[in-house]
């Protein structure tokens, strides 16, 4: 006798499958090829100095496309690179030193690259693309957080979506070690980079 009064049997029940969940026909639509618009894209980062203040700058030469997967975001991928000598700090003297041998070596390492290996859904608006970053020849993974900021058909009939990003790095990992010691101690430069992403791309005709 089984449980509760019953014989044991080796009948197998199989739960039904729970059914697929109902796709967006808005995001659907978004599926498809798209070019970043450099001209309202914007790669920025900060970095603490002396450690007191911060730092802003961004790359004023960005290019890339994405693939927008929108019944399937974990098919999406996005391939973005940097010209590295279009760094922008707001100081001439500065932005020299960071395209030298001491930092960005842009003459050797003239491109920044960042290549998808994949992306996920976290809920909402709100998603996660992993991949490798290149920096001075050296390619480690990175992890970063997107929110989608929506779609709109733009007063020249393009079809666009926006993006935008966190993510932060430990620049040495890449080899980028050089800094000075400060009198009161510390460092001139910290290892931790913040970076940030506004993205905005227009979908490739059908």
């Amino acid at each position: 006798m089984g449980l509760f009064g019953r014989k044991n049997d080796t009948t197998t029940v199989t739960a039904p499958a729970p059914a697929p969940a109902a796709i967006d026909p808005a995001l659907a639509a978004l599926t498809g090829d798209y070019t970043i618009d450099p001209s309202h894209s914007t790669i920025g980062f900060v970095a603490r100095h002396a450690m007191v203040t911060n730092v802003k700058g961004s790359f004023r030469d960005v290019s890339g496309t994405l693939h927008l997967d929108g019944t399937d975001p974990s098919r999406s991928t996005a391939s973005i690179d940097v010209r590295m000598d279009s760094i922008d700090t707001g100081n001439a003297d500065r932005d020299g030193h960071l395209k030298s041998a001491d930092f960005f070596k842009t003459e050797e390492f003239p491109e920044m690259t960042f290549r998808t290996t994949k992306a996920e859904a976290l809920g909402g608006d709100d998603y996660r693309v992993t991949g490798e970053l290149t920096i001075l020849g050296t390619t480690r993974p990175l992890s970063v957080d997107l929110e989608f900021n929506g779609s709109a058909k733009d007063p020249f009939g393009n079809e666009r979506v926006g993006f935008e990003g966190k993510a932060e790095i430990l620049r040495s990992q890449w080899g980028l070690t050089w800094n000075a010691a400060l009198e009161t101690g510390g460092v001139l430069v910290s290892d931790k980079i913040k970076l940030n992403f506004d993205i905005s791309a227009i979908k490739a005709a059908s």
